[in-house]
């Protein structure tokens, strides 16, 4: 085995790693900048106010994705578990 094996299994999980965290990742970015948005304007600094919110947007966020997050990463894994194989010989 060369490298360009372990080089190419590497960026392929980099790869799902990033589609798994996006569709959680990114509701999360936006409801912050709302938040953030509204708190500048409205000059209300509260920690709760905030956190309450991202919370529930990343929980609603599990609840739509989560089904699909699973799948990749379980695609994923049963794709190195066949590589197996190829290290051996």
């Amino acid at each position: 085995m060369d490298a360009s094996y372990f080089i190419g299994v590497g960026r392929e999980a980099l790869w799902v790693l990033a589609l798994a965290t996006m569709p959680i990742l990114i509701p999360a970015l936006l409801a912050g900048l709302v938040l953030g948005m509204v708190q500048a304007a409205t000059s209300i600094n509260e920690a709760t106010l905030t956190f309450v919110p991202k919370v529930a947007v990343v929980g609603i966020s599990l609840v739509v994705f989560g089904s699909m997050i699973l799948g990749l990463l379980s695609d994923f894994t049963v794709s190195i578990f066949e590589r197996i194989p190829d290290l051996v010989k």
